[in-house]
Formats: structure tokens, sequence, C-alpha cells
């Protein structure tokens, strides 16, 4: 041990972070082993780029007063509203890319349910419907029933093996072992284990305005996670782009847990991005108003981005087309597709470049109390990147309207909020399944303003299926 103890001392000496070892000689043996572990993941090596062109970035972005470089989005842009997705030419595409197992998903799970009054992941979290199927459960049984359709549409042609759409789980530090053994309690909600991939959300150390790692005790560095951004140097690390490269995947669908009607693989999706030639595609909703607080899909130096609702005038957020839409209009809702080779390409080598400062209260160690001491204003530095920064190394992006009352049901606040909450989420599963059953031919009864109602994702994936319930009275609420 002291001999790689002393590699690290020099590495670390090298790039001007040897404080961190100050007091190493005072640690246990048992607290040595553990710092070291933790000193060899660290890319201290790479600190200082990142800190210098986060702080290039910040610059560049500060522009003279009354002056924007932000422009509408010129890209392809597609609509579903309104549309039958279930016999489109998109939809067709998709599909046919799935009976290929060239489609995979990559679910971003590092999150605890802390906002929501949950102790543990996100993804465990029970919304309040009657199958008290959690967040987790409804992605993979929506996958799932999505392999059985692709199946089922493919029963008359040659038989090319079993479909797979393999679930890359990005989950957190905090978080990792209670995911997997929650999955593995419940075989896969029915997946093969083996297309149920997880891995880790990368951490970076929390630095000082100087660039100094900052400490959490002596024989521990303060770290903190490196933004949902993080998922792609997390995958390159975790050897997942290596995986989709062997299992021939070409078309990737990325998308947050915190959306409970998330239609992981949409074929639509995909497919329209494939159609387009896209190497970078986004599913977003049309916003509500001029002044709903979201970001949107727009262009900073004619490259596709996401541009916070602030850092528009109320002038650009109220303009409108010749139909009268919003110009600025395209709502993010994390919801993404890539080609492999965009990933590999284009994000992977400009990775150092995307991370943002964000300044923050950082608990540090203080010596001389022997004591872990909260500061009172920001004192340290969180290096974070965001899953879109990669949107201006496209050269084909590509964005697709969907329905904002079938698709998008977000979980970020506690029950009982008036927004983003598991009520508004499970009064918007319910409107869909009611919603399904009258488009099937079926008329409805009893407590029609139930909030109850529910199509698991393993009768219907998006409203199929449904025929048999055509001239049926169904009776609200009600679990299909």
């Amino acid at each position: 041990m002291e001999e790689a103890l002393t590699k690290q001392t020099r590495r670390y000496e090298k790039y001007g972070q040897q404080h961190v070892l100050k007091h190493l000689q005072s640690l246990s043996q048992t607290e040595k082993v553990s710092f070291l572990d933790e000193l060899k993941s660290i890319e201290v090596e790479k600190l200082s780029g990142f800190l210098s062109a986060a702080k290039e970035a910040r610059q560049s972005h500060e522009l003279p007063s009354g002056k924007t470089n932000i422009q509408p989005f010129s890209g392809k842009v597609g609509s579903i509203i309104g549309n039958d997705n279930f016999s489109s030419p998109c939809y067709n595409l998709g599909i046919r890319a799935i009976r290929q197992n060239s489609v995979a998903t990559v679910l971003l799970a590092g999150g605890q349910g802390t906002r929501l009054g949950f102790d543990g992941p996100k993804g465990l979290y029970d919304i309040g419907l009657t199958s008290g199927k959690t967040l987790f459960c409804l992605i993979a049984e929506r996958i799932l029933k999505l392999i059985q359709l692709v199946e089922a549409e493919g029963s008359d042609k040659k038989a090319t093996g079993p479909i797979r759409i393999p679930l890359y789980i990005m989950t957190s530090p905090m978080n990792d072992k209670i995911t997997r053994e929650y999955f593995e309690k419940n075989n896969y909600f029915g997946l093969a284990s083996e297309d149920v991939i997880f891995f880790v959300q990368g951490v970076l150390p929390c630095l000082s305005a100087d660039g100094a790692i900052l400490m959490e005790s002596p024989s521990k560095c303060a770290m903190a996670p490196d933004g949902n951004g993080g998922v792609y140097p997390a995958m390159e690390k975790n050897g997942i782009l290596s995986d989709m490269e062997t299992r021939g995947i070409q078309h990737i669908h990325a998308f947050a847990i915190d959306n409970a009607l998330t239609k992981p693989a949409d074929p639509t999706f995909v497919g329209y991005c494939i159609s387009q030639k896209s190497d970078c595609g986004n599913k977003v909703l049309w916003k509500a108003g001029p002044h709903e607080k979201v970001g949107v899909i727009a262009e900073k130096d004619g490259k596709p981005c996401v541009v916070e609702y602030s850092d528009l005038s109320n002038e650009m957020a109220e303009m409108v087309n010749d139909d009268k839409k919003l110009v600025f209009g395209a709502a993010n809702i994390c919801n993404h597709y890539y080609t492999l080779s965009f990933l590999k390409d284009q994000i992977l080598p400009n990775m150092g470049n995307l991370y943002h400062l964000a300044e923050k209260k950082i608990p540090v160690w203080n010596y001389e109390e022997s004591a872990l001491v909260k500061p009172s204003i920001n004192n340290g530095i969180k290096l974070e990147a965001f899953i879109f920064d990669v949107f201006p190394f496209s050269s084909s992006m590509a964005i697709l309207e969907v329905d904002r009352k079938s698709e998008f049901a977000p979980i970020k606040n506690a029950p009982g909020s008036p927004s983003d909450s598991p009520d508004v989420a499970r009064r918007l599963l319910s409107g869909l399944a009611k919603r399904w059953l009258i488009e099937a031919g079926a008329s409805l009864t009893g407590k029609e303003m139930s909030d109850s109602c529910e199509v698991v994702p393993l009768t219907s994936y998006g409203g199929e299926g449904l025929e048999t319930f055509k001239g049926e009275m169904c009776v609200c609420p009600f679990s299909l």
C-alpha cells in the first residue's frame, strides 16, 4: 500500500493538489485504504482543464446589455398532434429498427425521492395507482409490452432471434445497490436480466475558487454528482458504449425517471429521427403560454441548444409565427435520441468542455476544530454538466412535438402540490386510460371523474389492443 500511496502523492503533487494528503500520517490503516481508493478514482489530471473551460464558457456567454445571440430553432420540426401513430411511416420505421435489435434505452435514475417525502430512489416511488406499480415498473413493463408488440407484428416474418431492447439504468452511488436489488427481487419485471444493465453516475471533487480540492474530512474529498450530463462519460467509463456496439445498437432513446408517461423506445420518435437522418433528436411539448417557466429548443450562434426561460426577453417569449404558434415554444422535457456514432464521435471528445460552474455552500473540514463546518455563504464550486449540453455538436438535430396530456406527467413535488406532483401525474394517467377506451369504442359510467382509472402497461403500450372493449360499458374507476 505504501507504494500505491507514494504513486498517488506524486500524482497529486504534479497537479497542484498535494494539500489533500496533508494529514495522511494521522489516518488509520483502514482510512488510508479507503482514501487511496478515492484518490485513484479521481481524474485529477483533468480538473484544471474542466475548471478553465467552464470559466471560459461563462465569460463567452456574457454579452453586452441588450444584445443576444439567441435565434429560433431552424432545424427539422415534426409533430404527431392529431396523427394516428400506429399507422404512420415513422412508427413503422421505429418498429423495423426495434425488430433489427438496433434500439436501446437509457434511463436516468440517480435521483432520490427526498422532495416527495420518500426515503429511497425515485424509481421505487408508487404514485398511488390502483395497481401499485412504481415508476421503475412502469418503464420496464412498457418495454416488455413493446417487445411483445414487435414480436407479434413480425410473427409472419422470418425469425431473426428474440427481440431485445436493452435498458441501461444510470444510478447514483447513493442508490445503486438498492436499485439493483429491487430489479432482482422483482425478476426484472419480465425483462431478460442480461438486458437490464446498471451503471453509476460519476462524481467530481468540489473545488475552491482557485481550483483546490475541498476536503470533507482528513480522509475524504468533498465530492458531488457531475449532473445528468455525466451520463456520457459514465457510459464510456462503465463500458456501456462498448456493450452497445457489441449488440449492434445504432439508435438510443434516453429519458429521466420522473415522467410517469414516458414511452421508452418510442417507435414513432425513433422512427422520426431515423427518417430525418438525425444524429440527435429531442421530444418536446409546445409551451402552454409564452411565459411558462420551461427551457426551450432554440439556437445560439447558429447551433441548437436549450435556452432557459429567463434568458428570453418578453418580446422573444411572445413571438409567434404565421400560424400564431410560439416561435420559442418547443419545451424541453429531457427525452432525447442519439445515434451511437454521435455519442462516440461528437460527445465524448468534447465532454471536457461541457461543465458549468455552480457556486454552492459546500461543507468543508476544519482541521483546527476537527469538525465539518457548514458555511452560510457560497464557498466553493461544483462542476456540473446537463444532458442537453451536447446539442450544439449535432449537425442534423430534429425535434418532435408530442401531446402534453399523453406524454408528460412529471413527478418533482410532494403530494398535494398543485403541479408536477404524484396526484397530478395519477390524474393524467387516469385521463389517458379513459381516452384510450373511448377511442376504442367503449363507454364509461360510474365515477367518471375518478383519477383511479388505469390501463396497465402489459395491457397496452400506447392505446393499441383495446378493440375488445368496443361497445362495452366500463365502470370507473377501473384497472385493466
